[in-house]
């Protein structure tokens, strides 16, 4: 499991009007939906492609470089959230579609365990719960940085709790972790939603939206990751 970003910007407030923020704030939207979305789909077809083929998944997960895919989209987490402001945007973009790669071969063995149909299914109702959350992240008016602490909270225990678990292989551990794991990431959908909507505000020019955009996707698109394969431990059926 990847954890979140820590992002911080420091750019000054925009000075358009209304009108040309508003269209702007939805092209910045859209772009940032764009990004998560093909995201996804190369981290779904590396995931099928090396789940399906033995040639592949064996010499994996049948020998230590395992743990080295298991881990390498943390690694990649961290290094966005040290190099965030000193990275050029076409490098983090880079960044972002390599580590969609890398986390796809770190799911290819659901591909092993669960059944295609779980596992379309699983995504759809993933897709539906994250796509509510991001709708009420974008329209509330509600400050939602309140709760931001308390996520943040949640989402290092639940982290710590899955490392543990590695270990301990506890199912009711896993259980508890999934429960608590969902209910953390659609709070952090609604929130980064809301985040990247009032980042927007104080971006300033092409190179600094288009940077902002990819870090919004992958904050995004880990807590679609990590609600849906909650999810699937949960309600995916095994082969």
């Amino acid at each position: 499991m990847a954890t979140q970003p820590n992002f911080r910007w420091s750019n000054p407030a925009s000075t358009m009007s209304g009108a040309a923020f508003d269209e702007g704030l939805r092209r910045h939207m859209l772009r940032v939906y764009n990004y998560m979305g093909l995201g996804l789909v190369i981290t779904g077809l590396v995931a099928w492609f090396v789940g399906t083929t033995p040639a592949l998944y064996v010499p994996i997960f049948s020998s230590p470089l395992q743990w080295v895919i298991m881990f390498a989209p943390l690694a990649f987490v961290l290094f966005f959230s040290f190099k965030i402001n000193s990275i050029s945007a076409g490098a983090a973009q880079a960044m972002f579609w390599a580590f969609c790669a890398v986390m796809g071969l770190s799911m290819a063995s659901i591909f092993l365990v669960f059944t295609g149909a779980s596992i379309a299914r699983t995504f759809f109702i993933a897709a539906a719960m994250f796509g509510v959350m991001s709708l009420y992240g974008y329209t509330t008016k509600t400050d939602l940085t309140k709760f931001g602490s308390f996520l943040i909270m949640g989402l290092i225990g639940v982290v710590i709790a899955s490392v543990v678990n590695i270990f301990l292989g506890s199912s009711v551990l896993q259980f508890s972790v999934s429960i608590i794991g969902i209910i953390v990431f659609l709070g952090l959908t609604a929130w980064d939603t809301q985040t990247i909507k009032e980042q927007y505000a104080e971006s300033a020019g092409a190179e600094a939206n288009q940077k902002l955009a990819v870090f919004g996707a992958l904050s995004l698109y880990l807590s679609f990751i990590n609600i849906f394969q909650m999810l699937l431990s949960l309600t995916g059926q095994q082969e």
